[in-house]
Parts: structure tokens; sequence; C-alpha cells
């Protein structure tokens, strides 16, 4: 997806908020960490605090990998990922596209990016995930092993998005936030 699925938590938020494209399209998922560091950096400089950071699908993996190679885990204050394959996918085992064939169970690229993370950050991730994921299988993969990982009934992979639970809890980790910093 493209920025245009954060349309509607535009709409109904007051808060400071930057969506990102992650393009190319077909690049590598290690491709989009620069883009993602520029909208911490908009959000940071507007706020003066450190932001939580957003991502569905793919782009967790991409909020991942530029957490891993930039080590500045310290610059977003929490991650929520909704239906990210991070432990990988089977909609990507015969995928020719360099991306999802990055997000394919077992990757070298999934092996690689384990091997570089802080496990500490991790444990200051959100992740929603879905038995009726019809994207991320097996369904599992769309945890992490120390992070928050909070399961949505009854809900496919695009709509964990709009689903009222993942809104709200992004909207009161920003209260806490807020409230920390005061």
């Amino acid at each position: 997806c493209n920025r245009g699925i954060w349309t509607r938590w535009l709409q109904r938020t007051d808060r400071d908020f930057v969506a990102v494209d992650l393009e190319p399209v077909f690049g590598s998922i290690d491709d989009y960490g620069t883009s993602i560091g520029k909208a911490v950096d908009r959000v940071t400089e507007s706020t003066g605090m450190a932001p939580i950071v957003v991502a569905h699908s793919m782009g967790g993996l991409a909020v991942r990998a530029w957490l891993a190679s930039t080590r500045m885990s310290s610059k977003v204050h929490r991650v929520v990922t909704i239906a990210t394959p991070h432990e990988g996918t089977l909609a990507a085992r015969h995928a020719s596209a360099r991306n999802a064939a990055q997000m394919a169970v077992n990757s070298s690229w999934l092996i690689a990016l384990a091997s570089r993370e802080d496990r500490d950050a991790l444990s200051r991730f959100v992740c929603f995930w879905g038995h009726c994921d019809n994207i991320v299988v097996p369904v599992r993969s769309a945890t992490l092993s120390d992070a928050d990982n909070r399961h949505l009934d009854a809900t496919a992979h695009v709509q964990m998005v709009f689903h009222p639970d993942v809104y709200d809890a992004v909207m009161s980790l920003a209260d806490d936030a807020r409230d920390s910093a005061v």
C-alpha cells in the first residue's frame, strides 16, 4: 500500500502525522529507510518528542530494517506494526520482486535482519495480528517474541489498519508519551 491507506487516520486525528510511500515499489526493503528517517525527523522537529511509528505489512519490516541500520531506536517512542510478516509469509515464496522475496519465510534477508537488531528495541514494539490475515501466512509470523503482541478477531490483512482497537491503541500510546514528556 502507499501512504493513501492512512487517509482515514489523518482525517480523525489532530496530531502531527507524516505518511510515506515505500519506493521504489519493487526495490529492496532496505531502500525505504531514508523516507522513514525523514518522516521521523519531521515529526520530532514539529513536536519536540520522539514519535510513535505506525507501519502496515511490509512497512513494519522497513521500520525494523531502518532501526537496525541506523541504531537510532532512541529516535522513536514506540513502533506499532499491523499485519507485518516479521517472520515472513508463504505468500512470498514464488515472488519475483526483490522486496517480496525478502519477505519469504526463512529468507536470508529476514535472518540477516534479525541478527542485526537490538533485541531490547523490539520490546517497544506493539504488533497487531489476526487469524484472518489473508496475506501473512502463517499468521503468527506477524508477532515478535519480545513485543506486545495483540490479536484482532475476524479481521483481514488490509482491514486491520482500520480496526478501532488499533487506532485507539496508537492514540493511547501517544497520550502516554505526551504525559510522560510533561
